[in-house]
């Protein structure tokens, strides 16, 4: 299966052939494996969908957590919902049709918003980790800090970062000529896979992604890194056991979340052209794109007592007709 071309006229190079579709290989290579690859990415799609709303849901309509904790969760899982409509569509339907070509629009488009929402929430993850460091550091100061200006303030601003951040990106990606090959060695449209496949030299656009990796990825997580040492240092101070017990509960499901979220994307993109344990970085691309959108909310519900309890309220309404229609998760 061959991505079309179309010859250009470039002066100083002479005739070339310009790309105008692109080959994702993804999982090309486990032929037998492609329905059941299929069902199980499936499941996990409806899955990280149901759950993410579900928590979107609650978030909005239950007033007991109308908080800041849970005004960046709400956030959080909708970003994670959009984040994984980015990938697995596309996903799902080259292993059930066997058609892995992309458009370079299509891949463009791809890259622009997988970009701008993994930038997104690695700011959002670290502002998160700022309010539990707050909430528990300094107590006092908590409801002076995270108003609800300031909350917005924080939130809009991971948001405009990431989708600033990866639209300089794309621009300058999309400048590039492609000439051939035409397959790019991973299941979606990410930047260093495809730059690699550039006429261009790709040591300026590799430079330019190390360096949004690092203001945008290690920064923010070594922020996160700092703001756990404080809180879990002033935990272990606490005098009584449930105390602590208390406190920890608080800030151990977004510890989770961020020790898989950071971990795998710094082996990914802070080495992107180490070609040693490809398959290994493969893996864990199918963690932070497909399993951490799924295990955020499973995380949240199943280690937070709050939202269980939420849940809980939300089920026996409706199972007594206590809840309107628009309103039955409520």
């Amino acid at each position: 299966m061959a991505a079309n071309k179309q010859p250009i006229a470039a002066p100083e190079q002479g005739n070339q052939t310009s790309i105008t579709a692109f080959i994702l290989l993804g999982f090309g290579t486990l032929p037998d494996l492609q329905i059941l690859l299929f069902l199980l990415f499936l499941v996990i799609y409806i899955a990280t969908m149901a759950g993410n709303i579900l928590i979107t849901v609650l978030v909005v309509t239950d007033q007991h957590l109308h908080t800041p904790m849970y005004f960046f969760l709400r956030n959080l899982s909708c970003l994670e919902t959009c984040f994984t409509s980015t990938i697995l569509p596309r996903l799902l339907a080259s292993l059930l049709t066997g058609d892995r070509t992309i458009s370079f629009s299509g891949c463009i488009t791809q890259l622009y918003f997988f970009g701008s929402l993994v930038g997104t929430e690695c700011l959002l993850l670290s502002v998160m980790s700022y309010d539990r460091y707050l909430a528990i550091v300094k107590p006092l100061h908590y409801a002076a800090h995270m108003i609800g200006r300031a909350c917005l303030q924080l939130t809009a601003g991971s948001w405009a970062g990431g989708f600033l951040a990866s639209s300089i990106l794309v621009l300058l990606t999309s400048q590039l000529t492609f000439c051939g090959p035409d397959a790019i060695d991973h299941f979606f449209c990410d930047l260093i896979p495809l730059v690699k496949l550039s006429c261009n030299d790709p040591q300026l656009m590799e430079m330019l992604a190390f360096t949004f990796s690092f203001l945008f990825l290690l920064v923010p997580f070594l922020l996160t890194i700092m703001s756990y040492i404080c809180i879990i240092t002033t935990i272990l101070r606490i005098p009584s056991t449930t105390g602590r017990q208390k406190a920890f509960s608080t800030c151990s499901s977004h510890l989770i979340v961020v020790t898989l979220y950071y971990g795998t994307l710094l082996v990914v993109y802070m080495f992107p052209t180490a070609h040693t344990l490809r398959d290994f970085k493969t893996v864990l691309s199918v963690v932070y794109t497909v399993l951490t959108p799924l295990v955020n909310p499973l995380i949240y519900t199943l280690r937070n007592k709050e939202v269980k309890e939420a849940l809980r309220k939300s089920c026996r309404k409706c199972m007594f007709g206590q809840c309107e229609p628009i309103r039955c998760l409520r």
